[in-house]
Formats: C-alpha cells, sequence, structure tokens
C-alpha cells in the first residue's frame, strides 16, 4: 500500500497547494543553486486519494499494531517477532527460495 501510494505521490506537484517557487542561495563548495519551480497545486481528486492513500495505510497499520497475536508473546519475543516482521519482504517465497 504504501509502495502505491509512493508512486502516486510521484506524479504530484511539490505542493499540495498553489505556492509560488524559490531560489536558494548557492551551496558552499559548488556552482549549484537549488530551484523550485511554482507549483500548480493539486487537484481536489488528487488530494482526495492521496487523503484516501493515508487514512487506508492508518488503518492497516492499527490493525497490525492491535492484533491480539503480539499479547502471546512475551517481551523480546514480541519485539524480535515485529522485527521480523518488518522485513518479511526481504526473504524470497516460492519453490526459488
Amino acid at each position: 500500500m504504501q509502495a502505491e501510494r509512493d508512486a502516486f505521490a510521484q506524479t504530484l506537484p511539490w505542493s499540495v497547494e498553489l505556492l509560488s517557487g524559490w531560489t536558494a542561495d548557492k551551496k558552499l563548495h559548488s556552482d549549484h543553486v537549488p530551484e523550485t519551480p511554482d507549483s500548480p497545486g493539486c487537484t481536489p481528486v488528487q488530494a482526495g486519494r492521496l487523503a484516501a492513500y493515508r487514512a487506508r495505510i492508518l488503518e492497516l497499520t492499527t490493525q497490525v499494531l492491535t492484533h491480539p497475536y503480539w499479547a502471546t508473546l512475551p517481551g523480546p519475543d514480541r519485539v524480535e517477532a515485529r522485527t521480523a516482521l518488518k522485513h518479511a519482504h526481504d526473504t524470497p517465497v516460492g519453490p526459488a527460495a
């Protein structure tokens, strides 16, 4: 879900609201002058979709964190299990595993 939200957010302007761009001071030991163009802002549909992603991610996170399973584990095992869950996507699945 977060990857889907991140991919969608990459298509949006840098600001949800209509804002003027800016130019920063030249960086030390570089000729690069950071600039950001004007932001046209998001449409109401885009802002609504982004808010829906945030709400769904919050709902899913709450379901995982408050699941009764965690109460069945003692403190150190609970920490280890939650850490393993964070890295579950790192483990290959299927016959190639």
